[in-house]
């Protein structure tokens, strides 16, 4: 970050050292207990020779233009920098767009969203100013999410694609739908309700998506989607999106969706290849601030996005670096949804080159320009890793993920380690070649 060029030096940068420098293996409590697993272990996320991919299809697509896809559509896809599709996208995508019912299982970063946003897409007719597809998440972030990923694969298009959630003035959802909107992207409270209103119109919906459908319905949103299933065209082909399929999804699955196709992606073919994954042994809380600074001073990235486990860190770690005279923003659930909006927008025009935030909104962050992913506290589940990190990757740009650990984070590294099978390594000193 050029403005922090002209600081003064500080004492931190001699401890920055002796904490990021290589050190014996011998000597490092955590390489010493991992060694012998890694020992001629690939640092790819899963092991080539392994199915990876269960699934009642068999067609298999391995490029974008394969799949039969509209041009204007592909041309949105590589203007997205999608190179080529994920597992999941390779079996996934041309079902959708022949209007089969799908379900889609796998875990955050496996490409679920770019997934159903691509088949609904070449589903749309442009010159029918109708809703046509309809999309629904667990919460408003998600929703701006998507929204923004299917406008982007839509770019060239010519389509409208509306967010209808909490928060927004009734009257402006209204206003909209009345418009018209090809796609809309919203939660399931404040899409029945349009639908009560008699102003999001069904008639001419013929795709049904539910995205992260196990966290939908363990929120206790299940009658509110039945009501709008129920609202809905019997012959509306229904596409379901889930990270896991606990029973409350497969009971779902047997009561709306009719001989769907199940593409299951097993959890180790999410690669996190392309992202180097680093650890910076910082040894107790109190060094964190001080070796994050020296990080700064060395590592100099377009964006950066900070994950903390609470809002109070989120708000003192923001608070001592715009001391430290950093443009910062943080952002966290407890925060109203439009000023959430409005800090959002700031960090992706560029504004703000620091974004510190909870797991809360770990769904919502998704910004092209990002290249560092720092995890000051480690997550408290395993999930929230990918999650966390894969802001970075997203199958087609490189990214670098650096955890700061003290003594009691070793364990929660190495199961970490275990559970993605992946490697993650002492961050080396020439960490800028990996930027």
């Amino acid at each position: 970050m050029s403005q922090d060029n002209n600081k003064p030096k500080r004492g931190g940068e001699r401890r920055y050292r002796r904490v990021v420098s290589p050190r014996k293996q011998q000597n490092s409590q955590f390489n010493k207990s991992s060694s012998k697993r890694r020992e001629g272990q690939s640092s790819k996320y899963y092991p080539e020779e392994k199915k990876v991919v269960e699934s009642n299809y068999d067609q298999i697509h391995e490029s974008f233009d394969q799949m039969g896809l509209k041009d204007d559509l592909l041309h949105g896809i590589i203007s997205n920098r999608y190179k080529y599709p994920s597992k999941i996208q390779q079996k996934a995508i041309v079902p959708i767009v022949k209007g089969r019912d799908v379900i889609a299982q796998a875990q955050s970063g496996s490409g679920k969203t770019a997934t159903f946003s691509i088949g609904a897409l070449e589903r749309i007719d442009p010159k029918l100013n109708k809703t046509q597809a309809l999309i629904l998440s667990p919460t408003r972030e998600q929703v701006q999410e998507t929204a923004r990923v299917v406008r982007g694969l839509g770019e060239f298009l010519k389509i409208n694609v509306h967010c209808c959630i909490g928060g927004v003035p009734i009257e402006v959802d209204m206003k909209k739908l009345r418009k018209g909107a090809h796609i809309v992207v919203g939660t399931p409270g404040r899409v029945i309700h349009m639908m009560e209103e008699h102003v999001l119109k069904t008639k001419d919906i013929k795709t049904f998506i539910l995205d992260e459908a196990d966290e939908m319905l363990s929120r206790g949103l299940k009658e509110t989607i039945y009501k709008i299933f129920q609202i809905l065209d019997s012959n509306t082909q229904v596409v379901l999106s889930s990270a896991t399929m606990p029973s409350s999804v497969r009971k779902f699955t047997s009561k709306v969706m009719r001989d769907p196709i199940k593409i299951i992606v097993q959890k180790k073919e999410l690669s996190l290849e392309g992202i180097k994954q680093f650890y910076v042994d910082v040894e107790n809380e109190s060094w964190k601030f001080p070796i994050l600074l020296d990080l700064y001073k060395v590592i100099n990235v377009t964006q950066t996005v900070i994950f903390c486990n609470t809002k109070e860190v989120v708000e003192e770690l923001k608070y001592k670096l715009n001391e430290e005279g950093y443009t910062v923003s943080s952002i966290h659930g407890e925060m109203e949804q439009e000023q959430r909006n409005v800090i959002m927008k700031e960090f992706r025009s560029g504004s703000s080159r620091i974004l510190i935030t909870t797991d809360l909104l770990v769904h919502g962050i998704n910004v092209g320009q990002i290249s560092l992913v720092t995890n000051y506290n480690l997550p408290t589940n395993r999930e929230n890793y990918l999650h966390r990190i894969g802001r970075g990757g997203n199958f087609v740009r490189k990214g670098v993920a650096i955890n700061l650990i003290t003594r009691d984070d070793i364990e929660v590294l190495r199961d970490l380690e275990n559970f993605y099978d992946t490697k993650i390594e002492e961050m080396p000193i020439n960490i800028l070649d990996y930027l």
